[in-house]
């Protein structure tokens, strides 16, 4: 794995870092936020992944986590061409592997190498790693959770059905979903998030959390979060604060790999 780099100007502050790897055959790149004052203990990592056909710029822009959370690495991470699922079959537009073992798990050794670098060369809090995406990037979110799922404390897809749920370890989450998504259709994110929360031993009966937001409290210590909205596929306006508000609140327990609750 090689490693170059680069200064990136984007619209935002603090400026970030564009940031590339070798990892196969293939250049790839990701946008990265560092913290100008990292907390003591290390900084926590937040990966936001865009959707298909979108890109790492874009959603720095419109997940904008790094205005939320001052203190965290945020990361972008670009996708590369790849067929999709509802859109796009001759995967002329970026996007993300949707399973394990498809296109050599190019994204999974991705992520890897991303993790690595952020590890060898800034002080960050292994306890405190997040991810959340939209649509495909929702999707590539559950993936992770499937695959790496000792690396994160919680997690928090969007506009996404969860294809692997049986190979989900019980997880502190939140999913976001709109009502009239015409592409990810919500009967099947019901279907996926009513999965999550026996996974993760939730109580049958929700209590409101924040605005649009129903907490199902937890017997495991992994509470599941709905924030549903009466909107279409489009990611909502709302959803980077209330993310980051749930981030805030879980940190992976180093020693058994288990997740607790922050104090607010």
């Amino acid at each position: 794995m090689s490693i170059l780099l680069l200064t990136f100007l984007l619209a935002a502050d603090p400026q970030p870092q564009a940031m590339t790897w070798t990892v196969g055959d293939l250049q790839r790149e990701a946008i990265v936020y560092l913290p100008e004052h990292p907390p003591a203990g290390g900084a926590p990592v937040v990966f936001g992944f865009h959707g298909h056909g979108g890109t790492a710029k874009n959603a720095a822009r419109q997940f904008a986590f790094q205005t939320h959370w001052s203190e965290a690495v945020v990361v972008y991470m670009q996708g590369v061409p790849t067929p999709g699922q509802l859109t796009d079959p001759e995967g002329k537009r970026n996007g993300w592997q949707h399973g394990a073992g498809a296109q050599e798990d190019r994204d999974l050794k991705f992520f890897d190498a991303v993790l690595a670098t952020l590890k060898e060369k800034h002080k960050i809090d292994e306890n405190r790693v997040y991810s959340t995406g939209h649509s495909n990037g929702g999707g590539f979110t559950y993936l992770l959770w499937s695959q790496r799922p000792d690396v994160f404390a919680a997690m928090a897809p969007s506009a996404a059905a969860a294809r692997y749920i049986a190979t989900l370890k019980p997880k502190p989450a939140m999913h976001i979903a709109g009502e009239n998504d015409p592409l990810v259709k919500y009967v099947w994110q019901t279907a996926a998030m009513d999965a999550i929360r026996t996974v993760n031993g939730c109580a049958a009966e929700g209590q409101p959390w924040d605005k649009g937001c129903t907490l199902y409290p937890s017997s495991k210590g992994t509470p599941f979060v709905a924030f549903i909205h009466p909107g279409d596929h489009k990611y909502p306006a709302e959803a980077p604060a209330l993310i980051v508000k749930f981030f805030k609140e879980h940190k992976r327990m180093a020693a058994d790999t288990k997740t607790s609750t922050v104090a607010p």
